[in-house]
């Protein structure tokens, strides 16, 4: 089984900065891309940006230039940098990994999403 543990989330003002994280912890044999996602109320959930395990990355069009994505490898965190904060921004925020996981199955990958860290920009 593996965990993904977000953390960074909360109140900023418009023009603001959060920093998000997310570690994933278990039964790990390899993190293959990482990524962030978020969802607003009544809207469905979109993609923010996402980085394989290359150091490549992509990001949602409403976000480039503002949002940074990066992970440590050694650490198996995903970390989502957001600068100049828009009320539009305000959405939970989920961190997705795919994760190759060990077990005496041997290896399997799987999807694994957290828990969700809310996000609101509001002066």
């Amino acid at each position: 089984q593996v965990q993904l543990v977000e953390s960074g989330g909360g109140l900023v003002q418009p023009g603001g900065s959060l920093r998000l994280s997310c570690a994933a912890s278990g039964s790990i044999f390899r993190v293959n891309d990482m990524g962030w996602y978020r969802q607003a109320p009544g809207k469905q959930r979109e993609l923010v940006a996402v980085v394989t395990s290359g150091g490549s990355t992509n990001y949602a069009d409403s976000v480039k230039g503002r949002f940074t994505i990066s992970r440590d490898n050694a650490k198996n965190t995903v970390y989502l940098q957001m600068n100049s904060l828009k009320p539009e921004d305000t959405a939970v925020y989920y961190c997705n990994a795919g994760v190759v996981e060990a077990g005496t199955w041997g290896i399997r990958p799987v999807d694994y999403w957290g828990q969700g860290t809310q996000v609101t920009v509001s002066s």
